[in-house]
């Protein structure tokens, strides 16, 4: 039997270039990227190659990046990192669980959450956001795309609304990257979260956007890795991978590959509305 695989939103697979920059780190080049001798500033280079790379693909600083375990991670750390018991979340009913259940657990440390509804799209009302905001909101939490809907939420808007009322913003981008285009200047937030096997990267490794100046309270202690803000020895190979990854994406934008893809997405649900009793959810 001849199996297509069409999930790459659940995950994709590692693509050739990626695995070939990542495979002399498994094996020649090993050295702990915080070791000051020769076999690990070879690492450190790779790394903040890496960084560059991602920091290109996101439209940021490379200093603004920190490399974590994936989606789960830069999530928590985004949200729990930022916030205090007696502080007020602003987030939708929509949320990846990675963000849904990290506020579930701060209203149970202190924290006050505010669910905000979406329509009969699928999509957030700028508006609702606006009149949850309360004297003590510190944080809102808005994904860029949806994991199962694939709607594209209206961060620039909301990005908006948080400068304007002096909080922080966060986009849960996993979704998104490697698909559409994204400038964390453009959209306004303070922090963004990517996971490299959503755009041909490995499993487990990602990457957090934070803003210049955002004080994060880290989650892991131990170490000074990525200043301080995730400790623990670097995961060379994912990062390498995501690098490489986040490279391809980028010249990808500028090949036109999204719009290919998007072009190729609209005939095939074309052809499948021509199958008898099929039809578009909502």
């Amino acid at each position: 039997m001849l199996r297509l695989y069409l999930d790459n939103n659940a995950t994709t697979p590692v693509l050739p270039e990626v695995f070939d920059a990542m495979r002399p780190y498994f094996d020649e080049r090993f050295g702990n990227a915080s070791s000051i001798h020769h076999h690990g500033q070879e690492t450190r280079a790779a790394v903040e190659r890496a960084r560059d790379s991602v920091a290109s693909l996101l439209g940021c600083r490379a200093a603004e990046v920190v490399f974590t375990s994936g989606g789960t991670e830069g999530d928590n750390l985004a949200i729990a990192g930022l916030t205090s018991p007696g502080d007020h979340i602003i987030t939708s009913s929509i949320e990846h669980h990675a963000v849904l259940l990290t506020c579930k657990h701060l209203e149970e440390t202190g924290c006050d959450v505010s669910y905000v509804p979406v329509d009969g799209r699928g999509l957030v009302d700028p508006d609702d956001v606006r009149r949850a905001l309360r004297p003590n909101t510190k944080l809102i939490s808005i994904m860029m795309a949806n994991n199962e809907t694939g709607v594209l939420q209206p961060v620039a808007e909301i990005g908006k609304i948080a400068a304007e009322a002096d909080i922080y913003f966060h986009s849960d981008a996993v979704q998104a990257a490697g698909k559409i285009a994204i400038d964390v200047n453009q959209i306004g937030c303070d922090l963004l979260t990517i996971s490299g096997h959503k755009l041909h990267a490995p499993q487990g490794v990602g990457a957090l956007y934070v803003r210049k100046g955002t004080q994060l309270e880290p989650m892991l202690y131990g170490g000074s890795h990525e200043r301080s803000r995730r400790a623990g020895t670097e995961n060379v190979p994912g990062i390498v991978g995501l690098g490489k990854a986040a490279e391809l994406a980028r010249a990808g934008f500028e090949r036109g590959d999204d719009l290919k893809m998007a072009a190729a997405r609209d005939h095939l649900e074309r052809e499948l509305l021509e199958i008898e009793a099929t039809g578009i959810n909502g």
